[in-house]
Order: C-alpha cells, then sequence, then structure tokens
C-alpha cells in the first residue's frame, strides 16, 4: 500500500510539472511574438535559387549602365538584320503529282537528327518528291522507350512540321499500303549517301531510280547528306532549310513547355544569364587528340575511343597525339577553369548565373569545381527542374529487368564438409583456412561506370538501361537547345563533334544568328585564346590591364564582323545551319530612302560571301521597325573594339589565302541542271 500512494504522488507530481512547463513556454512565446518577423516560406519546386552579392546589380539593370551594356547589352552594329527565310520570286508550290515517295531513317544525335532532317526535306524538293515523316533511329522502340511516342514524334511535333512546310514539300506520316510489302521484303532501292553529298548525286543516281520505283529509302547517318554550300541558282534550298530548322521543327508540347519552364525560372530574379556549352564529349575529345587534358583515368577511356576510331577509318593518324599542341592549335576544348577566367576577365561578377548546357560532361563534376569557385550561380536542368517534371517529357516507360548478375549460391553441406576434410588432412598446424571461393563482381563493386577499363580490354555492349538513356539524352539536349537559344549571352567551349564537324553549340550560334543576330554570342578564336592564357599562366589569377584589355578586345570582336566571318570561313562549308547568312536575313535600312546596305560584302579568294550582302527587307517588314532604330553607339562599339576588329577581319581574309575552308567548290557541279529534274519549272 505504501508504494502504491508513493507512486500515485510521483505521477501527480511529474503532470504538475509538465502542465507548468507548458504554461512556461506558452507565456515566453506570446511575449516574444511583438518582436518576431513572421516568414512566408516560398514554395519552390527546384532546389536552386540565384545567389545575389552585389547589391547594386537591379540599379544598374534599371539604369541600363555602360558596364551592363557591355556584358549584356545586344550588338548594335547587328541590330538591322532580320529573320527573312521566305522564297523570293517565283515558288511553285508542292504538288501531289510528283517522282514518287521518300522514305528516311536517320542515325545519330541530336545535332545530326536535326541538319539530316534539313537536307532530307531539301532532297524532296529537289526530286520533285513526297516524304515520309523520317524515323529516328535513336527512338524506335528497340531503346526501351515509352510506346506513346513514335519515332519522330519522341522529338519533334508532327503536325506542325507537316503544316508549317505545306508549300514546300508533301509530307506523309507513312507509305502507301502498296509500297509497305514492298519495302518489308526490301524490294525498293536504299541509298546510303556520303556526308555533304553533291547535288549531282541526287540528280543522276537518286532521280532516275525514284522515277522508275516511285518509291526509294535513304539511309542517313553522319549530320548531314547535302552539301552546305549550294550554287547561287540553289538559294532557295539553302532559305527551304532555314524554314525547316527553325520554323518547321518544333519540339512536342513537353519538351518545349518544360524548356519554357527553365527559362522563366531562370529570369524570374530578373537578372540575365548565360549559357555555356562545355564540349567535353569524348567522341570529340577522342578525334582530336586531347585526352592529355584529363591525366586520369579518364584519359585511358579516351584513347581506347580513339583507337577504335582509327580502326574504322574515322581517324586518320596515331593514336598517341601530342594534346597540348593540338591545344594550341585551336583543335580542343576550353576547360571549364580557363572559360571561367576568360568570364571573369570580361567583367562577368561572381554572381552571374551560369546555365551549363550540354548533357554529362565529360569528366564529371570534377571538372567543373573551378568554374563553380568563380561562379556561385552554376547551374544545369537538374537543378531547376524535378525528377517528376523530367519523367512526364519521358512519356510511360516499362521497369526494365536488372542486369546484375544473380546472387552467388550458398555453399552445399556436402562442399563444406569436403572443404573441412582436406583441411583435417593437410599438413601440420597452425596453418590458415583455405580462400574462400571466387564469386562475380556486382555493378556497384565497379568504382564508376568507366570501372570496365580495369577489368576487360574491349567495351561492354550497351544495357538495356544505356539504350533508353541514349534516347533521354536527346530529350536533355533538345531543353538544353531551348534554354541556349533563349539565353541573354552564350559561349560554346568548343564547336566540333566526335567527327569533326559543327556540333550543338554551332547550331544554337546559327539559330542565335538568324533569329535575333543582335543577341550577345561569344564566337571565340580558341587558338587565340590559348595562346592568351598560356602568356600568364604564372599568374592565371591575377591578371595585368594589358592582358586584360586583349581579351575583351578579342571577345567583344568575336561578337561582332570578325566573329561571323570566322565562323563562315570555319563552321559554314561543313554545316549551313551553323551560319545562315546571307541567305536567310535581310537588313533594315537606318535611314529612310536607303537603297543598298553592305554594298562591298567580304568575300573570300573563291568569291563567297563571308560578311554582309543581304537583301533589304520588303516593305511589310520595314513598317514599325525602322522608327525604333536607335542611333545611339554603344560605347563598346565605337570606343576600343572597332579599331581592333578592322584589323581582325583583314587578318581573317589573308588567312583564308593560304588556309583549305572546307569548302566543297560548286565548280564541280554540271552547269546546267537537267530540264525535267527542275522542279521549279
Amino acid at each position: 500500500m505504501v508504494f502504491k500512494s508513493k507512486f500515485r504522488w510521483i505521477v501527480l507530481v511529474g503532470l504538475v510539472l509538465s502542465v507548468l512547463s507548458l504554461a512556461t513556454h506558452f507565456i515566453l512565446a506570446n511575449y516574444s511574438s511583438a518582436d518576431l518577423v513572421q516568414y512566408t516560406p516560398i514554395l519552390t519546386i527546384f532546389n536552386w535559387r540565384p545567389v545575389v552579392e552585389n547589391e547594386e546589380f537591379h540599379h544598374r539593370v534599371n539604369n541600363q549602365s555602360s558596364h551592363y551594356r557591355k556584358l549584356w547589352g545586344p550588338i548594335k552594329s547587328l541590330e538591322s538584320l532580320q529573320p527573312y527565310a521566305n522564297p523570293r520570286g517565283k515558288y511553285p508550290a508542292a504538288s501531289w503529282y510528283n517522282n514518287g515517295f521518300i522514305f528516311v531513317k536517320i542515325q545519330g544525335g541530336f545535332q545530326e537528327i536535326r541538319s539530316s532532317i534539313c537536307d532530307v526535306v531539301a532532297i524532296a524538293r529537289l526530286l520533285n518528291a513526297t516524304l515520309v515523316i523520317p524515323e529516328l533511329q535513336e527512338t524506335t522502340i528497340t531503346k526501351r522507350i515509352s510506346s506513346k511516342f513514335k519515332s519522330f514524334g519522341y522529338l519533334y511535333n508532327e503536325e506542325q512540321f507537316i503544316a508549317a512546310l505545306a508549300n514546300d514539300v508533301l509530307i506523309v506520316k507513312s507509305l502507301p499500303k502498296r509500297f509497305k510489302s514492298v519495302r518489308k521484303n526490301n524490294e525498293l532501292p536504299v541509298f546510303t549517301p556520303a556526308y555533304s553529298a553533291s547535288v549531282d548525286f541526287y540528280l543522276r543516281e537518286v532521280l532516275p531510280k525514284l522515277r522508275r520505283q516511285k518509291a526509294i529509302g535513304l539511309l542517313v547517318s553522319g549530320g548531314g547528306c547535302l552539301q552546305a554550300l549550294l550554287p547561287p541558282r540553289l538559294a532557295e534550298y539553302q532559305r527551304l532549310r532555314c524554314r525547316v530548322a527553325f520554323h518547321a521543327l518544333r519540339f512536342r508540347t513537353e519538351i518545349l513547355e518544360l524548356g519554357t519552364r527553365i527559362v522563366q525560372r531562370l529570369q524570374a530574379s530578373g537578372r540575365p544569364y548565360l549559357a555555356f556549352h562545355t564540349g567535353l564529349e569524348k567522341d570529340a575529345l577522342a578525334y582530336h587528340g586531347c585526352a592529355e587534358l584529363f591525366q586520369d583515368v579518364h584519359t585511358e577511356l579516351i584513347q581506347f575511343k580513339r583507337s577504335w576510331m582509327i580502326k574504322h577509318g574515322i581517324v586518320q593518324g596515331e593514336i598517341n597525339i601530342e594534346s597540348e599542341v593540338q591545344r594550341r592549335n585551336g583543335l580542343c576544348p576550353l576547360m571549364p577553369e580557363e572559360v571561367g577566367i576568360i568570364l571573369r576577365a570580361m567583367g562577368y561578377p561572381p554572381d552571374t548565373i551560369i546555365y551549363v548546357a550540354g548533357g554529362e560532361v565529360f569528366g564529371g563534376q570534377r571538372v567543373l569545381i573551378p568554374l563553380r569557385a568563380m561562379f556561385n550561380n552554376l547551374v544545369d536542368r537538374t537543378s531547376l527542374c524535378t525528377d517528376n517534371e523530367l519523367s512526364m517529357i519521358y512519356g510511360p516507360e516499362e521497369p526494365l529487368m536488372s542486369s546484375s548478375p544473380p546472387p552467388p549460391p550458398p555453399p552445399s553441406a556436402d562442399s563444406e564438409k569436403a572443404r573441412l576434410a582436406a583441411w583435417e588432412k593437410a599438413g601440420p598446424r597452425p596453418r590458415p583456412l583455405p580462400p574462400p571461393s571466387a564469386r562475380p563482381k556486382y555493378p556497384h563493386e565497379i568504382e564508376g561506370w568507366w570501372g570496365w577499363i580495369a577489368e576487360t580490354d574491349k567495351e561492354p555492349e550497351p544495357t538495356p538501361l544505356d539504350l533508353r538513356m541514349q534516347a533521354h539524352e536527346l530529350l536533355w539536349e533538345a531543353i538544353d537547345y531551348i534554354v541556349c537559344v533563349e539565353a541573354d549571352v552564350f559561349f560554346p567551349g568548343f564547336d566540333r563533334d566526335g567527327n569533326g564537324r559543327p556540333d550543338f553549340a554551332s547550331l544554337v550560334m546559327g539559330h542565335r544568328l538568324y533569329e535575333s543576330a543582335s543577341l550577345k554570342t561569344f564566337r571565340p578564336d580558341r587558338k587565340v585564346v590559348v595562346k592568351l592564357l598560356d602568356d600568364i599562366h604564372d599568374h592565371l589569377y591575377k591578371p595585368n590591364h594589358t592582358w586584360l584589355i586583349s581579351v575583351r578586345e578579342h571577345l567583344n570582336g568575336s561578337t561582332r564582323e570578325s566573329g561571323l566571318i570566322n565562323m563562315s570561313l570555319n563552321s559554314k562549308p561543313d554545316s549551313f545551319l551553323s551560319h545562315p547568312l546571307p541567305e536567310c536575313a535581310c537588313q533594315i535600312p537606318k535611314t529612310l530612302g536607303a537603297s543598298a546596305i553592305n554594298s562591298n560584302p567580304v568575300r573570300d579568294p573563291k568569291n563567297r560571301i563571308l560578311y554582309g550582302g543581304e537583301d533589304i527587307c520588303p516593305e511589310w517588314m520595314k513598317h514599325g521597325m525602322m522608327a525604333p532604330l536607335e542611333k545611339e553607339k554603344d560605347e563598346e562599339d565605337d570606343s576600343e573594339d572597332v579599331e581592333a576588329n578592322s584589323g581582325q577581319v583583314q587578318e581573317l581574309v589573308s588567312e583564308s589565302d593560304s588556309e583549305e575552308t572546307g569548302n566543297k567548290a560548286y565548280d564541280n557541279h554540271p552547269a546546267e541542271q537537267d530540264e525535267e529534274s527542275d522542279l521549279d519549272d
């Protein structure tokens, strides 16, 4: 009884103390509520917010200061350029009375697909044929992707593609029934055109069989099946390429919405952003011999890929190549650390928002550490959207079966007895137990996705998950493409792919040049940039004033005339979409009554226009656009850069006399086209 009474008193005292404690907390909370500021959390669905270090930034934006215009403002000398890809003169519409059907299968990555689609549309117009919507090899059902989307529709909007080109080429979603069985039996001719095939090849080799069979196939790989530079008489086909790339090829709704949403999130703080494409891809690094940029296991991976390219005839040369020589010649990508130093030299503050495009960076996040240390707001698509948002663009996908080996079976009782018996009959004690039997390694026991290189000399076959990721990479690059085109500033780390041709960054620069030529787009000459960096190699982070002026003169010049000439010389011969001028643009005169603009365009030794030569925009475009043209001169344009640009332009033109630009001369093509195959008559 005494014990029970004591226990009751203890419980009672505990309850009283608990009540007093709660009362004390409520009193303190009410007493201090007047000094507290209520905080309402902002609902975010992504895990990034810009870090603002300079409180005067918004003041600079509102006042449009000279410093702000130099970093983010438009290029005044290019404001008169306007996109104009409409046909000039007589241009007959496509007709159902044509030579037959062309079905196409396209292999390659994002830039190869985009360039090839533009080429096959131009070829269909050239051959007066009906085009079947191309099949994209990377988006077939064998890649374990969602069955909700068809091949072309996995990336682009089919209805928009057909409607936008209704006056140019007739496009159907599938072959007529009478050709499907014939194609299934491989009875229709299929051509595999070489990269940048000539117009003469299609008119002489393909057209006769198309007229005879009424249906032919094209298997396109490598990013282009029609030469980039066409003779002036075929300028309408160049403008058709522009209409395809910049108007007809619209991403499907889910991709477009997510890309637009990411752009809005980047601009939500009212601050401009810079898009940076690293160009660090294994194929490109292997092709150009840039293995020694890493000095780790990635060097072995690049060398392995280069030996494979040499074996298959993609690369002509030795496996071991001096990477430093390649780098000094401008044939290797600029490393993220070097880009960060250049941007800081240009005057971009540490709180600049930088969007890193280009999918998975070869070398991992380690190579981005120096750039992240220089710029706090370094983001990519993964930090600007959720996994759920990304899964929405993939569509419903079936779960993949695990490719991991089954766990090893437990040892049987007989085998264990035999093992112990052998140990008992062994030599004198003490002696260790025999080692356990070997078992297969699990994937998580192999360090990193590159762990195979320590286990075997042959790269393993892609798993079902790898095939699905290849299709997903197309969607990631589509999102990056949208963000890069809409960026206030774009900086490419490299502009060549694994075949030595213009890559993703080149397409972005061409799109920005067409859509809004005055947007600031850096087109650096890597050979010059590397020399500038080597000049201050011992004190990279403490450059002198003279060096800063040299960097700014070169980079600012690359956004204007000298940069455009450089792109026209180096990229346009391989990819028209990387520099669609002057064919797909026009100029609005700055003064009323002007009759000619750029009457003396810059030309190369082959008389090809490098800069200038655009037509004057039609009257319907001039209306309402001529008056707003500002007459003010940008301080950056007129003071420290114009004189430097003029020298760079003359240097580029003079160097083109001795260097091979890769331009496939069109003098080798027949001077006159077959009258029967001239579709515009």
